[in-house]
């Protein structure tokens, strides 16, 4: 966990340093008129230095950011980015899409495809094509290259004030206090250039974002729908919503965003049951009070169409579950279960409901009917081994989360769950290595080191788990150096 004050400053500190100098030409829409502003950025960095760079940040953003590590929102936000992605041009990353609790609104985008929404997203938008609004904008900001050509114009212009800024946005991540005053001092001189470029950006950002939305087969009238729900909570509030401090809104980016959407079809687009289950689910389990799942919402959706409907039940099952209401719950969501046996949302909760009540076994009977192991579903897979271990039965679980984890060595739902269901088994070296890659994970790679040294320590001489454990230690160590020009003494 960590403070709101990390949590800001990271995504103020990203975008503060958000200048353009240059982009390679990108396939336009008909409907295009702009150029685009520059040149390619390869001379400051290339895609191998963003990946790498992406790579440092991400382990940085799980140790020190409130990362909310749900299996079936991470899938969601990630099949909702990559369709997006899909549609875009000059794509030259993977894209991975994060999901943080904070109950500011605010997005953004840093080296390497990575995006990062606030789960306040949930609350404020009103249907799917909106958050998609937000995600278009965020790929567009990673596909146009702008925090690498802010880097190419720092380091050609005034390369001491680069340096200081990256420096501050690496400080800011261990200690934002800090890291803010180093960053207003580096950055003061050049302090209104850097405002505007900013606000070239955004507008860049929105027009490729807007077309990108619209290919994707999304409602683009939705982002000016939703840059204008923000500039009125701006004019009724003495306070700006986060998102605008980090994305200024003068009033000639919001007209510009409705004169293009109005040259587009308009699309109506109804929201996908997924967004619904993934809004209810957000509100109701990752909000702070009085910013969490209503009786209003709930309400709403009761009188709504099937798929709302759908949602209001569920998320009167989930409320009753973060109450430990077991009973209720199961009452709740037994009804929608029985119709749609298989549908992962209701299993997932159905599972934490059973092993709420300490039902393990019911919970490993019902996601083995519904082929769970089988369906190479992550999430199902997850709940499944979840279940196998509070159910005494660890070794189950470690033969599904050692393949789960080959498959997605990136999520630490799998590699702690693999140390749970090795230590029940007395498996101390295999737990020591399953701890380390989840603190590799979080950039702690000092202490995943030790951990992969203790149990190397534990194996026989010569023996092929030792080496392997020691080939793991090389590349720890490979990345530990490559990492160092990225960090701060």
């Amino acid at each position: 966990m960590t403070t709101r004050l990390t949590k800001t400053a990271l995504a103020v500190l990203l975008f503060s340093t958000l200048s353009a100098s240059g982009v390679a030409p990108v396939k336009a829409d008909t409907q295009d008129q702009l150029p685009d502003i520059g040149t390619s950025a390869g001379g400051t960095l290339s895609i191998g230095q963003e990946l790498l760079m992406g790579d440092f940040y991400v382990r940085q953003l799980r140790a020190s950011a409130p990362l909310i590590n749900d299996p079936l929102l991470t899938q969601y936000i990630n099949q909702l980015g990559n369709r997006l992605v899909a549609n875009a041009y000059s794509v030259k990353t993977p894209f991975h899409f994060f999901l943080v609790r904070n109950d500011e609104i605010n997005a953004f985008a840093f080296f390497g495809g990575n995006v990062v929404l606030h789960s306040a997203l949930f609350r404020e938008t009103d249907n799917e094509s909106q958050l998609a609004s937000v995600l278009a904008h965020e790929i567009s900001h990673v596909t146009q290259r702008h925090l690498a050509r802010a880097m190419e114009d720092q380091q050609r212009n005034a390369p001491l004030t680069w340096v200081g800024a990256l420096g501050s946005i690496l400080l800011a991540m261990a200690n934002p206090t800090m890291g803010m005053a180093a960053l207003s001092g580096t950055l003061a001189g050049a302090q209104q250039g850097i405002i505007s470029f900013t606000q070239a950006n955004e507008q860049e950002a929105d027009r490729i974002g807007i077309q990108l939305l619209q290919r994707a087969g999304f409602d683009p009238e939705a982002m000016p729908d939703f840059m204008q729900k923000l500039a009125d909570q701006s004019r009724y509030s003495s306070k700006p919503p986060e998102m605008l401090l980090t994305h200024p809104l003068p009033d000639s980016r919001l007209s510009d965003a409705r004169n293009r959407a109005n040259q587009m079809q308009r699309r109506i687009v109804q929201s996908s049951q997924d967004y619904l289950l993934a809004r209810v689910r957000t509100l109701g389990m990752y909000s702070a009070e009085g910013y969490g799942l209503t009786e209003e919402i709930l309400a709403s959706y009761s009188k709504g169409n099937q798929r709302e409907q759908m949602a209001a039940q569920y998320g009167r099952a989930i409320l009753f579950y973060e109450a430990k209401k077991y009973d209720q719950a199961r009452n709740t969501i037994q009804p929608l279960l029985t119709q749609d046996p298989k549908n992962v949302w209701l299993l997932d909760l159905m599972t934490d409901i059973d092993l709420g009540q300490q039902k393990a076994s019911q919970a490993i009977a019902r996601l083995q009917a519904a082929n769970a192991e089988q369906s190479k579903n992550p999430v199902l897979l997850l709940n499944l081994a979840n279940a196998y271990v509070e159910g005494n039965q660890a070794a189950q679980a470690s033969r599904i989360l050692n393949r789960y984890t080959f498959a997605h060595p990136n999520d630490p739902n799998g590699w702690d769950l693999l140390a749970q269901a090795n230590a029940a088994q007395g498996l101390r070296a295999e737990e020591l290595s399953a701890r380390a890659e989840s603190l590799a994970l979080a950039g702690r790679l000092d202490q995943a080191i030790e951990l992969l040294s203790n149990a190397s320590s534990l194996q026989k001489l010569g023996s092929l788990e030792q080496a392997r454990y020691d080939a793991r230690i090389d590349q720890l160590r490979q990345l530990q150096k490559s990492f160092s020009k990225f960090q701060r003494s």
